[in-house]
C-alpha cells in the first residue's frame, strides 16, 4: 500500500515536472528574437536605397569651399533661440535653420530658385545642387552636405520606454528601433508587431512583422523611415488582465450608484 502511495506521487510529480518543461518551451518560442537561426546562415536583405525626401521634411542644406565668402551667401544663418523657463536659467544657444520642403515637394534654394527634392535621397539632392552651383560657375569646388532635421519615429505598446525618438541618422532598422525603446516587455507579442508608414500622398499602409523570424531582414519595414510608427501588441495575459480591471472598475461604479441611490431614498424618507 506505502509502494502504491509513493509510486502515485512519483507519478504525479512527473507529470507535473513534464507541463513545467512543455510550458517553458512554449514561453521560450514566445519571446526569443531571430530563433530559426542557425550558426553560418545567411540572408539576403531587402535593398535599402536610403530615405527619400518627403513633404513636410526639413533639410539642413550646407554649402562649403575653400573659399568662405563664396560659401557663406548660400548657407541659410544660425538662429539663436532662448533655453529654460526663468530669467536666471535661460541661457542662449544656436541652431541652423532648415529647408522646410513644401506640400508640392519643392524647397526656395538661394541663386538657384526652387527645385523639386521630393523623391530623392540627401545624396542624391546634395550631388544635384552641387552640380547645379559648379555648372553655372557660382562655386567651382562646391561641397554639398545635407542632413534630415526632423527625422523622427514613434514606438508604442509593450516597450519599456515607449516615445517618440529623434534620430542624428536616417538608417535605423526595427531592432534599432525596438532597442531605442528599453527592449519590449515580456508581454509583448513579438510575433505580431505593426508598422504603420504613411507615404509622400498621405497614403498610411500597415505592415505586420514577427521579430521572431530570421526571414525579417527581407521585409520593406526593416529599414524605418521618417515618421514610421512601431507598435507592438500585448499578449492574451495583459488583455485579460485589463477586462478583469475593467469588470472591476465597472462593479465599484454600480455599487456606490446603488448607495447615492439608497441615500437619497432614505434621506426622503427621513423628511416625510
Amino acid at each position: 500500500m506505502y509502494r502504491k502511495k509513493v509510486k502515485l506521487k512519483m507519478n504525479r510529480v512527473f507529470v507535473f515536472l513534464v507541463c513545467c518543461a512543455l510550458f517553458s518551451c512554449k514561453a521560450h518560442e514566445k519571446i526569443v528574437y531571430l530563433q530559426d537561426a542557425s550558426d553560418q546562415m545567411a540572408v539576403e536583405m531587402v535593398v535599402n536605397h536610403g530615405i527619400k525626401i518627403q513633404p513636410k521634411d526639413i533639410l539642413s542644406i550646407v554649402i562649403s569651399s575653400k573659399d568662405p565668402v563664396l560659401a557663406i551667401a548660400y548657407n541659410l544663418p544660425l538662429h539663436s533661440y532662448q533655453a529654460g523657463s526663468s530669467l536666471a536659467a535661460s541661457s542662449y544657444s544656436q541652431r541652423l535653420l532648415g529647408y522646410l520642403v513644401d506640400s508640392d515637394g519643392y524647397i526656395d534654394f538661394p541663386a538657384l530658385g526652387k527645385l523639386k527634392v521630393s523623391g530623392l535621397s540627401r545624396e542624391q539632392l546634395s550631388e544635384q545642387i552641387k552640380q547645379k552651383l559648379i555648372d553655372d560657375e557660382i562655386i567651382k569646388d562646391a561641397v554639398v552636405t545635407t542632413e534630415f532635421m526632423n527625422f523622427k519615429i514613434s514606438v508604442l505598446g509593450e516597450v519599456r520606454n515607449p516615445g517618440m525618438f529623434s534620430l542624428q541618422d536616417d538608417k535605423i532598422t526595427l531592432y534599432e528601433a525596438i532597442a531605442r525603446a528599453g527592449d519590449m516587455t515580456i508581454y509583448g507579442q513579438r510575433e505580431n508587431v505593426l508598422v504603420m508608414r504613411r507615404d509622400s500622398s498621405d497614403v498610411v499602409k500597415f505592415h505586420r512583422v514577427d521579430l521572431r523570424s530570421v526571414l525579417l531582414p527581407d521585409s520593406p519595414v526593416f529599414y524605418l523611415q521618417q515618421n514610421d510608427v512601431v507598435y507592438v501588441s500585448p499578449n492574451e495575459i495583459v488583455a485579460e488582465r485589463s477586462r478583469i480591471n475593467e469588470n472591476r472598475t465597472l462593479g465599484v461604479g454600480i455599487t456606490f450608484a446603488s448607495f447615492l441611490t439608497n441615500l437619497v431614498l432614505l434621506i426622503i424618507t427621513l423628511a416625510n
